[in-house]
């Protein structure tokens, strides 16, 4: 009984959405996003700028389907097809904790992260070529890559779609300071 319990317990979720509110792109009304979530029985919804981010409780059973849902409805309102990324408060903090290029003294203006769908095999990884942007930097850990792009995330070969491709799974990036911000918004 105490299992059923503590599995009912929302906890609190981040979404990443890819693509959303970029370069006048993809445009998505923030408050329709909040309305998704909230019909698919997330509680406390709210999102950080306009680019796709979403803070929300929610208990196991609505995170399972979380994903496709919220995919779906943004396809059949605005016609997009966009991946949704969810990460619990718990693994954004150990997200911010995890930042090797941090600790070893990069600018934060410099750091990013790209949180995967899933976990890439180990083989999937070794196949990365560590020199696709020089000087660019990256360190796969988990299901999150920690970059250190020093001339920004506009000149870097390091994307979405190199990743995607070669790690056979979804990824969707964040700077630094939006990584903070949305885990001392679940904190």
């Amino acid at each position: 009984m105490m299992k059923d319990r503590v599995a009912e317990t929302p906890l609190r979720y981040v979404a990443l959405m890819r693509g959303i509110n970029v370069g006048g792109k993809n445009m998505l009304p923030m408050k329709d996003l909040v309305g998704f979530f909230e019909a698919a029985g997330c509680g406390q919804v709210a999102t950080y700028i306009q680019s796709g981010n979403v803070v929300f409780y929610a208990d196991d059973k609505v995170v399972k389907r979380l994903e496709t849902v919220i995919a779906m409805k943004v396809e059949e309102r605005f016609g997009l097809k966009v991946p949704v990324v969810l990460r619990t408060a718990s693994e954004m903090k150990a997200v911010v904790r995890g930042n090797s290029f941090l600790k070893a003294g990069a600018a934060e203006e410099m750091l990013h992260v790209s949180f995967l769908v899933d976990r890439p095999g180990k083989n999937l990884v070794a196949g990365l070529d560590a020199m696709r942007s020089p000087p660019d930097e990256f360190a796969v850990i988990g299901r999150e890559i920690y970059m250190k792009l020093v001339n920004g995330a506009a000149r870097t070969k390091l994307t979405n779609a190199y990743f995607d491709s070669k790690l056979q799974t979804v990824s969707t990036m964040r700077n630094w300071r939006t990584v903070l911000k949305l885990a001392e918004m679940m904190a």
